[in-house]
């Protein structure tokens, strides 16, 4: 049986990574990537990236493609426009990048260390309403809050 970070190795093998700084560089450029930030809504509700497209991994593939309730333009429009995907951590960013490129996107990539490690490199994040997250505010709520019971059965020796 696959892990989750097995799934996200494998599309790793085929999805290349920007690093956050990378991604500052190429957004000032004159052809800056599409955003695409795959988080769930209260997450990209919190914080993101200006200037980002938000489609949430659940519809990520209607939103990729015309004629459906889902259908983001922006997106389906996007086929051969550099893309780089978004989410927390960069591990459901890479994976979603990989379905892009299964549904023909070619020019996608994931954003390595997610939203955190643009976070970390003082990225700028603004709120719903688009006023600036303090990075402080940002690092606390982008923390990984796994519980005990989430860690799983203790090995037995």
């Amino acid at each position: 049986m696959k892990s989750y970070q097995t799934l996200v190795d494998e599309a790793l093998k085929h999805v290349p990574e920007i690093m956050p700084w990378d991604l500052r560089e190429r957004i000032e450029q004159s052809e800056p990537p599409m955003l695409l930030d795959i988080r769930e809504p209260e997450e990209y509700t919190a914080m993101h990236i200006p200037g980002s497209v938000h489609v949430p991994r659940g519809i990520l593939e209607a939103a990729a493609d015309w004629g459906f309730d889902e259908t983001e333009p922006r997106l389906a429009g996007a086929r051969d426009r550099e893309i780089v995907v978004i989410c927390r951590s960069g591990r459901r960013s890479a994976l979603a990048a990989r379905t892009l490129q299964e549904l023909g996107y070619a020019r996608v990539q994931s954003l390595k260390l997610g939203v955190r490690g643009w976070n970390d490199d003082d990225g700028p994040l603004e709120d719903a309403d688009g006023n600036a997250v303090d990075p402080e505010e940002a690092d606390a709520y982008l923390r990984v809050k796994v519980r005990p019971d989430q860690m799983g059965p203790a090995d037995e020796a």
